[in-house]
């Protein structure tokens, strides 16, 4: 009984065996081979599958070569539901791209056949693109879109496209003419590096256009008859994104050009070589927002079609599979006065050093002139300027004693020189002996006595100096800029001979001209004044921190202080009272101290506060030159780096500024 009844059971076994074996048809095998091929071609790599009747090292390179136009980029593939007939199985592989801002989906039908007890792939170029042939590769096209302007004040166009001319060797043109020779003379024509160009003009292919250099159309001295007479050369008539002269407001905007190798690396596949992009300023900070993203098109060609086949065929013999539209670029909106800043570059259009001049408009922070002289060497000096603010920070101290019960009626004491710590301070030379001895903080303040602010160092502390300058809106973050800056740093704790040296704007107390600008602005405000340069921020990239590097450099689109210093507003800001207080102090200024030539500028009473701050170690020192007004609803600052004194170099500047100015 017992033999007989595994007998019986193995019989079942064999049954259900054979059962099992007939419901299993291949379709496992087979789905793992579609998933197999289509995880494959996701990553651009079938070297590992088995194909029917063709290498796959030889697949795999066809492969990449159809692709190759598309990388970086890869598509997402997936194996849909197999239909299984005999040996043979076919199913759909879904494709998906994320070609710039689109998505590209398509469907492939693709088949597998079963030889030798394994599932392989049946290649057919058309697995890769619909109706793909051999020996047909896809090609990628792009154009930009015209950039966006950026605006000034009242929407007046600072950088707008206008008409240039591209000036250099067409090759073809040469004729039977010697290619160094034309390129060394066009180069010396142009201004250039004639050794340099003609290496280009060599490397360059034979049917190469070499650019030597782009004049604006307006103004340009080198005529069309000079090129023409230069075997090869020529010019050709274009537009570019221009400010209305070379150097307006450079570099404070920026400029258009060419990406460089560090952008290209930094942009995550976001920009190629030949790719025009801002560089530094606003043009950087701000380029998805003026750029727009380009025109993309997906083309399937043969792939020994060549340039010049298509240039010359009647009709495309290309087709596109794909083509994402463009989309424009968006204006940025900015407070600059195009008149004030023109006025504010000529102004300072003489001035040796680094310089800078800062206009803004306290009832409403906007900021209507960033001025950096030639000086600066294209240096944002007006904006990211770290000094010494020299007397001028005696407003900051000024403010912190009046918080401390004084008045500009109070008495302070102002010896002609004062010892801390062995250290020795002074009045400027030439200081008026009537205004020694026991004076009102308002004389003080006027001829800018230096030991009369040093000797209240005891009564204001560094701390009571900090939340003096803040509440001022410097040494603070400015939220509304929407630019690169620096807007000052104020050491919260400092003793003795540096607590001192903190009283007259020296020590590790740091300016901006920008920030001078905001510190003056906000006692005509009588509140922090919040400067703002760019109207519609939120259209651009978000915000990081400044470096302080130069504009033809990669600028970081942030505005901030130093790490160390605060970066939320005042929580005591200036009160319209205390405002009062420094406004009457200021016009003290003007009507009995330093900047007596100012009381002839037309209109308002003009306020203002001179600064001459020590830097080096040489014996004398050298000084830079600072002096901040009020005139109405204007605030200035005036900045001349290694520039003697505040009253005498960059007084008559800021005259010079507020006359025109009007």
């Amino acid at each position: 009984m017992g033999n007989s009844k595994k007998l019986s059971l193995a019989i079942v076994g064999i049954i259900l065996g054979a059962s099992l074996a007939a419901c299993d048809d291949g379709r496992g095998d087979a789905e793992a081979a579609a998933k197999q091929l289509a995880s494959g071609v996701s990553a651009l790599d079938v070297g590992s599958v088995a194909f029917d009747g063709r290498d796959s090292a030889a697949v795999n390179d066809q492969l990449k070569e159809v692709f190759k136009s598309l990388e970086p980029d890869k598509p997402t593939v997936e194996a849909g539901e197999l239909t299984l007939d005999g040996d043979s199985a076919t199913f759909p592989l879904n494709y998906t791209w994320n070609i710039a801002s689109a998505e590209w989906r398509y469907t492939v039908s693709a088949e597998l056949k079963k030889s030798d007890g394994e599932w392989r792939a049946v290649w057919d170029p058309a697995d890769l693109v619909p109706d793909l042939a051999d020996g047909e590769i896809l090609s990628k096209g792009t154009q930009s879109p015209q950039r966006a302007d950026i605006l000034g004040a009242g929407d007046a166009k600072l950088v707008t496209y206008r008409p240039v001319v591209n000036v250099g060797i067409d090759k073809p043109r040469l004729g039977a003419a010697d290619a160094a020779a034309s390129a060394t003379k066009l180069a010396q024509l142009v201004g250039i590096d004639p050794a340099a160009y003609a290496q280009q003009v060599a490397a360059s292919g034979a049917e190469a256009f070499v650019l030597a250099i782009t004049l604006r159309e307006e103004g340009r001295t080198i005529t069309d008859q000079q090129i023409a007479e230069i075997p090869g050369a020529r010019g050709i008539a274009a537009t570019m994104p221009l400010a209305p002269s070379r150097t307006f407001a450079r570099a404070v905007l920026g400029s258009v050009g060419e990406a460089t190798a560090e952008q290209i690396e930094a942009s995550a596949g976001a920009l190629a070589a030949g790719d025009v992009t801002g560089i530094g300023g606003l043009q950087q900070q701000y380029d998805a927002q003026l750029r727009g993203t380009d025109a993309v098109v997906i083309r399937a060609q043969r792939a020994d079609l060549t340039t010049e086949q298509i240039q010359t065929a009647a009709t495309d013999p290309r087709r596109v599979v794909f083509e994402v539209a463009p989309t424009p670029g968006t204006p940025l909106k900015t407070t600059l006065d195009p008149a004030l800043q023109s006025l504010a570059e000529s102004t300072l259009a003489s001035v040796g050093p680094a310089s800078a001049i800062v206009a803004l408009r306290p009832s409403t922070g906007a900021v209507l002139a960033a001025a950096s002289g030639p000086g600066s060497n294209g240096y944002n000096t007006a904006m990211l300027g770290q000094y010494a603010p020299g007397s001028t920070f005696k407003m900051v101290d000024s403010l912190a004693m009046l918080r401390n019960g004084l008045t500009p009626d109070s008495k302070v004491e102002c010896p002609p020189d004062l010892t801390v710590d062995g250290r020795t301070f002074k009045n400027a030379e030439g200081y008026p002996a009537e205004s020694l001895g026991s004076v009102t903080l308002r004389d003080a303040f006027a001829h800018s006595c230096n030991t009369a602010f040093i000797g209240a160092r005891d009564k204001v502390s560094q701390s009571q100096l900090e939340a003096a300058a803040m509440a001022m809106g410097v040494a603070v973050e400015a939220p509304s800029l929407g630019a690169a800056a620096f807007l000052g740093s104020v050491p919260g704790e400092a003793e003795g001979t540096e607590h001192a040296a903190s009283m007259i704007g020296q020590g590790k107390v740091l300016l901006s001209p920008l920030a001078a600008a905001v510190m003056a602005g906000s006692v005509a405000k009588g509140a922090p004044v919040s400067p703002q340069l760019v109207l519609n921020p939120d259209a651009g990239p978000a915000a990081a921190e400044a470096t302080g590097e130069p504009t033809d450099g990669a600028a970081a689109p942030s505005s901030t202080v130093t790490p160390e210093a605060p970066s939320q507003p005042s929580d005591k800001p200036i009160t319209a009272a205390e405002a009062a207080a420094l406004a009457d102090m200021m016009r003290a200024v003007v009507t009995s101290g330093h900047a007596g030539f100012l009381s002839t500028v037309p209109g308002a009473p003009v306020g203002a506060k001179t600064g001459t701050a020590e830097f080096g170690n040489e014996n004398p020192p050298k000084t830079h030159a600072w002096i901040v007004a009020v005139h109405g609803d204007l605030a200035v600052a005036v900045f001349v780096e290694d520039g003697g004194l505040g009253a005498t170099t960059s007084g008559p500047l800021l005259k010079e500024f507020l006359v025109a100015a009007g």
